[in-house]
């Protein structure tokens, strides 16, 4: 039997929420308290993400309140910021239902990096997919940093503090990198919640403009090294490539400096960032010496060493690092309080390079190097120190 006509409709989907002015889609993304959706305008059918929140996560008094969080957070943002910033994702529309907070965005590109669209194989273009492909180029990195900082510096200078900078909150946007995911975002002062993700979190758990500066560095390692924040300092395959590079060489220093482990060693924000940045590319594109009373006819001979700060919260001085150690040029071999370092195989390491699960005391530093006299770099001790440059005075003996 043919329906009749005045039969009602079946009824919506109860498993897609029901929001004012657009139709939900699918989801796009997931966190921890919402969902993303791609949706469409129903008037002008142009394509939004929409973010949807419940009201109340666990539904009992006093329980956890995301929405509310959401809701406070997107109320600062639109207080202190008053105008757009290129390198923000923008929010267009903030809204509630009985059951749900929900807020309009711009769709981001797709994976591709083709415009966003409702076809089956779209997905939104982040910096966590891209990284998921391995490095970036030198180009990249650097675009995509000082893009990264422009919008965290922007939220600082507003008095705002973001709190969950991470690769997968870097969307692209015309194929530039917005910063996105507000939920967390507060205003900078003494008593900011720890909150945020574990990762990206400093070691002494202060969430304020200096831990947005210690997750941003997480975030440009791992641009420049491929690898994830887990494994800082490493530099792994990409060593050799990173410290002949003046750009990557330069971004890895940048990120050595904001990811220390002490607050007070750090940038104050992210445009202190910046402005680092831009100097430290001048030096090294001028070819202006970081150390002047050196000649800049010797041999350049430069050691990086990087301890692992402790990942674990509370931790004050980790027992082990990691530590890497580059010399240009390379093969250099390394001493260290008299003994040479070698592999599980008896074989010389040889810079660059990391060595592994080294104490993290205090170690004199010795580089040898064929047709170089023994460069003495003197006692470092792995547990402060991240960086440490050196170069002999001649080119040869």
């Amino acid at each position: 039997m043919n329906q009749q006509a005045n039969e009602p409709e079946p009824p919506e989907d109860p498993t897609i929420p029901q929001v004012s002015d657009f139709d939900l889609i699918r989801v796009i993304g997931e966190g921890g308290f919402g969902r993303v959706w791609l949706a469409k305008n129903q008037a002008t059918g142009r394509l939004r993400a929409v973010k949807v929140i419940p009201l109340r996560g666990d539904g009992k008094p006093g329980g956890a309140d995301p929405a509310g969080r959401e809701i406070c957070s997107i109320t600062r943002l639109e207080a202190n910021l008053g105008r757009q910033h290129p390198n923000l994702l923008n929010i267009h529309h903030v809204g509630k239902t009985p059951e749900h907070l929900f807020y309009v965005m711009d769709l981001a590109d797709n994976v591709d990096g083709k415009p966003g669209s409702d076809d089956a194989d779209y997905r939104p273009s982040s910096l966590q997919g891209r990284l998921e492909k391995g490095p970036l180029s030198a180009d990249e990195c650097l675009q995509y940093t000082r893009q990264l900082l422009a919008g965290l510096a922007f939220l600082h200078r507003s008095g705002m503090v973001h709190r969950d900078v991470k690769p997968a909150n870097c969307l692209f946007l015309g194929g530039e990198l917005k910063l996105a995911d507000f939920g967390l975002l507060t205003e900078a002062g003494p008593q900011v919640s720890r909150v945020g993700t574990q990762t990206y979190m400093p070691p002494d758990g202060h969430m304020d403009a200096r831990a947005d500066v210690y997750a941003a560095g997480l975030v440009i390692y791992e641009m420049l090294s491929g690898l994830p924040a887990g494994n800082f300092p490493r530099l792994g395959e990409r060593a050799r490539e990173i410290v002949a590079d003046p750009v990557l060489d330069v971004l890895m220093k940048l990120a050595l400096r904001a990811c220390e482990p002490d607050p007070s060693k750090r940038f104050t924000d992210a445009q202190n960032m910046l402005d680092e940045l831009e100097a430290d590319l001048l030096r090294a594109t001028t070819g202006r010496s970081r150390a002047p009373h050196r000649t800049i006819l010797a041999a350049t001979v430069a050691a990086l060493v990087l301890c692992l700060a402790a990942i674990a919260f509370w931790a004050t001085r980790p027992r082990l690092v990691h530590v890497n150690f580059v010399t240009q040029p390379f093969e250099a071999t390394i001493w260290l309080d008299g003994e040479q370092q070698v592999d599980d195989e008896g074989n010389p390491y040889r810079t660059p390079c990391t060595i592994e699960d080294l104490p993290a005391r205090e170690h004199d530093i010795v580089f040898k190097l064929d047709g170089q006299q023994d460069l003495a770099v003197g006692k470092r001790d792995f547990a402060e120190e991240r960086r440490i440059e050196e170069r002999w005075e001649s080119e040869s003996r």
